[in-house]
């Protein structure tokens, strides 16, 4: 089991280390992210299909010794 959860806020999927209910995070939960941002965690079936941020994608694979697997997209 890793030491973070994924959970959806501001439109992209952000991982905490916060504390996580059973079920989830509910919806306006205050989360701070390994982005390190406070924010209101979001719920819903569409919201697990938003992109992931880079920052916090980034930390959670230091986090557990691997390579970050997310491509930024370049400009054309």
């Amino acid at each position: 089991m890793h030491p973070f959860h994924w959970v959806p806020a501001l439109g992209e999927r952000h991982a905490s280390t916060d504390p996580r209910p059973s079920g989830g995070y509910p919806a306006g939960s205050t989360i701070t992210t390994l982005c390190e941002q406070d924010m209101h965690a979001e719920v819903g079936e569409m919201a697990w299909l938003w992109t992931t941020c880079p920052a916090c994608n980034s930390e959670a694979h230091r986090m557990v010794g691997g390579v970050s697997g997310v491509r930024q997209a370049t400009p054309v």
